[in-house]
Parts: C-alpha cells; sequence; structure tokens
C-alpha cells in the first residue's frame, strides 16, 4: 500500500485507501472539473471534503500541498516512474489526469493542441471573468454604487459566451470530440445560474451554448462529478 505519510495534508484529512488518487475539493465550478474527470476516466479515488473557510484553505496541512490555498488539489500514489506526486490548479490536474489515463485528451497531437488551447481559453478568460462577474452582481460587489466595474464584467461575459456560442455552430464539444475542455467550461456556464446572471447576459438567446451545457449535464459520470465531494 502506497505511504502518504510525507504529505501533511494527510494528518487533515486522513487517506481511508491510500492506494487511490486522492482529491482535496469542493464542489465549485473549479472543484467538480477534478471530480468530473475521475468519474469520466474511470479513475479511483477518494473525495476529501475541503470547504473554503479559512480553516481549511489557509490551513498549513492544505498549504502543504497548495501553497496558492485555493482548491482543488490532489495526490496521486501512482504518479510518475510509481512515486507520489501532489498537484494543485484545475487545468494543470486535468492535463495531468488526461495524459495519465489517456482519455479525454485527444487521439494525437494536433487533437491535444486545440484541446489545450480551449482549456487555456477557460483558464485564462472564461474562468476568470465570469467569477468577477459574480462578485460584482452577486455579491460584495454589487453593492458598490459604481457600476462601471460591473458593467466591464457584464460586457465581457456576454463577449466570451458570443465565442463559444459561434464555435459550437454545428458541434456538439467545443474541440470536436468530447474532452477535457468541456470539462473545464461547462461547469462555468453553470455557474450563471447560482450567480442569477442568466437573464442580464440573455443566456436563452445562446442555443448552441444552452444545448450544449444541457448535452453535458445530462451524462452520469457529470451527474456524479457535481455533487462529489457534497456540501454536506
Amino acid at each position: 500500500m502506497a505511504d502518504l505519510s510525507s504529505f501533511p495534508i494527510t494528518k487533515k484529512w486522513p487517506a481511508s485507501d491510500p492506494s487511490v488518487l486522492q482529491l482535496y475539493s469542493f464542489p465549485t465550478p473549479n472543484g467538480v472539473k477534478v471530480s468530473i474527470a475521475l468519474e469520466e476516466m474511470e479513475i479511483p479515488y477518494e473525495a476529501h471534503k475541503v470547504t473554503l473557510s479559512d480553516a481549511d484553505v489557509k490551513s498549513p496541512e492544505f498549504l502543504s500541498l497548495n501553497p496558492n490555498n485555493k482548491i482543488p488539489a490532489i495526490i496521486d500514489p501512482n504518479g510518475p516512474d510509481g512515486a507520489p506526486i501532489g498537484l494543485f490548479e484545475s487545468g494543470a490536474i486535468l492535463l495531468y489526469l488526461g495524459e495519465k489515463s489517456g482519455k479525454l485528451i485527444g487521439a494525437n497531437a494536433a487533437e491535444k493542441a486545440k484541446i489545450t488551447q480551449w482549456l487555456m481559453f477557460q483558464m485564462g478568460g472564461l474562468g476568470p471573468m465570469l467569477g468577477q462577474l459574480g462578485f460584482f452582481w452577486k455579491f460584495a460587489g454589487s453593492e458598490w454604487e459604481d457600476k462601471r466595474p460591473q458593467q466591464r464584467y457584464i460586457d465581457e461575459a456576454k463577449r466570451l459566451l458570443a465565442v463559444l456560442e459561434k464555435e459550437l455552430d454545428g458541434k456538439d464539444w467545443i474541440a470536436g470530440n468530447y474532452s477535457i475542455a468541456d470539462i473545464a467550461i461547462a461547469p462555468w456556464l453553470r455557474a450563471l445560474d447560482f450567480y442569477g446572471t442568466k437573464d442580464v447576459l440573455g443566456w436563452e438567446d445562446h442555443t448552441n451554448l444552452v444545448a450544449y451545457l444541457d448535452r453535458f449535464l445530462a451524462r452520469p459520470a457529470v451527474q456524479t462529478g457535481i455533487v462529489t465531494p457534497p456540501r454536506d
């Protein structure tokens, strides 16, 4: 059985089965990317709930695995050359899992490049911008009298949705076949419900995106991944 004692995080979140991949996460758009990927790729794993409270994400144990104090993070006891490896950043984890399993990452170098391109679109654009929109529409930023920041993120979210809407014309999935790019993108589209921004963004006018998200959420692995680990 794998020895994970060199990872301090296992003292706060002990592994029941150290031989399988350990996931430290919470069901946010970034968090569920990894649980969905693990389900889709059929990689055995154990999920640990790491709440967004300082007591969890800023604990010494969690910071020992992710110094950036953000979920998700993983420990793979069966890493490269058989040695355990710890990783953080959802996009990096998706790439790692795709390489490890040989699934959802493309059948050749050209496909992998296209998939990585759209993964980076989510990591550098869609996720950060929709997250800021949520802050300025639903959370503390919504109370600011100056509405210019709010309008900036409404406009940028509309622009990014238009990019995806056009790209999905005549396609089921963003890079051709279903891939880690879709696993990265779709949870952030789903978050628009939580933020309450669908109406202001004209969501229903994006018919390709509406159908795309419905297809994504209908997948059995997605239905499990979006509630892993459970909030309660």
